[in-house]
């Protein structure tokens, strides 16, 4: 029996094997295995976002207060000088403004009321052939909201005559539900300035779909009411006396606030001036009036001073005279310096305060 010799090498020279590759060489043998993943592009639309909530648009208007913090100051200031004013001034001073206001707000709406058809349709409810009666009416609102009535924090679908038909869709999103929204807002802003406050939610106001047809007058009225809440005399503070240009801003909150502090300052001189010269007149037509008797006089003088512009039939109607007398004191204090014709027209006259 051949014993087999088997020769046991070791092979001292050749390379050691390392562990990686091992791994690779395994690698290639899994032949079957689909390769690597290749990273392909994203052409997905991109999926919805969250949206910040509506409190979060205060920090940029709390930053806007604060670049125009001295000129805030200064019409804040002025402000509080007309609230003081009226507090100490005839009732008939307010109710002057307020038309006032109201005309010249309406050509936000491109309704061009003036103020003598203003004062004959609040008045009388007398309009003209001429005349748009929804425009009067608008307009007619918004003399009676910056006289009075119900302050818009309390409830917004009050303060603005406006309600939901009974038979809205379920689907349709109810005016209740947007004023709640432009409410929450504005309560959440309650640190801010009360008029830093008015011009946010003035700009706000369409965002809420809160505007009708693009009705401006309802956010410019509601916002006035707001910028003078802190007040005692002023009602509604001036936004548009002599022009209301400045209530078209835009860009971003701090433009906006700039030109709403510019125009309102305007608008606060206009008004005082308005007073001073109603406040002069008013001093002489007593002076100049001493002579007359009777109380027609006396309720002329008044109607004067609260109405912009007067006609017959409304001197008649407010002061309770005959018409006889109405236009007996009519003529004479126009003989006197003390009102003069306006119209020009034989019939329909109006008759303003010499001032």
């Amino acid at each position: 029996m051949k014993t087999q010799a088997f020769a046991l090498t070791d092979d001292f020279d050749d390379p050691l094997i390392t562990i990686e590759e091992d791994e690779a060489t395994h690698e290639e043998d899994l032949w079957f295995l689909p390769g690597p993943l290749e990273e392909e592009p994203d052409e997905l639309p991109p999926g919805p976002r969250a949206e910040p909530p509506d409190t979060a648009v205060i920090e940029n208007w709390a930053k806007a207060e604060g670049v125009h913090a001295a000129r805030l100051a200064r019409v804040a200031g002025r402000l509080g000088a007309l609230d003081d004013r009226l507090l100490r001034g005839p009732e008939g001073w307010r109710h002057r403004l307020a038309l006032l206001e109201a005309a010249d707000l309406s050509w936000l709406n491109g309704d061009r009321v003036s103020s003598d058809r203003l004062a004959l349709w609040v008045s009388m409810r007398l309009s003209g052939a001429q005349d748009d009666p929804n425009a009067l009416a608008r307009v007619g609102w918004a003399a009676r909201r910056l006289t009075g009535g119900p302050a818009p924090k309390a409830d917004l679908a009050t303060f603005l005559d406006r309600r939901d038909p009974a038979n809205i869709e379920d689907s349709a999103e109810r005016l209740k539900d947007r004023a709640g929204g432009w409410l929450d807002v504005m309560a959440a802003a309650a640190d801010l300035h009360p008029v830093t406050r008015a011009c946010m939610g003035f700009h706000l106001w369409s965002l809420a779909g809160l505007g009708q047809h693009g009705d401006q007058m309802e956010a410019a009225v509601t916002a006035s009411r707001i910028a003078a809440s802190d007040g005692s005399g002023a009602i509604f503070a001036p936004l548009a006396i002599g022009g209301a240009g400045g209530l078209r801003a835009s860009g971003l909150p701090h433009e906006r606030l700039v030109c709403w502090l510019d125009r309102m300052n305007s608008a606060i001189l206009t008004a005082m001036r308005t007073l001073d010269n109603i406040e002069v007149w008013t001093g002489r037509a007593e002076e100049v009036m001493a002579q007359l008797s009777g109380r027609t006089p006396v309720a002329l003088r008044k109607t004067f001073s609260q109405w912009p512009l007067v006609s017959a039939p409304m001197a008649e109607s407010l002061t309770g005279a005959s018409r006889a007398a109405v236009q007996r004191n009519l003529a004479w204090m126009e003989a006197s310096g003390l009102i003069r014709e306006v119209t020009g027209q034989g019939r329909y006259r109006m008759w303003k305060a010499t001032v």
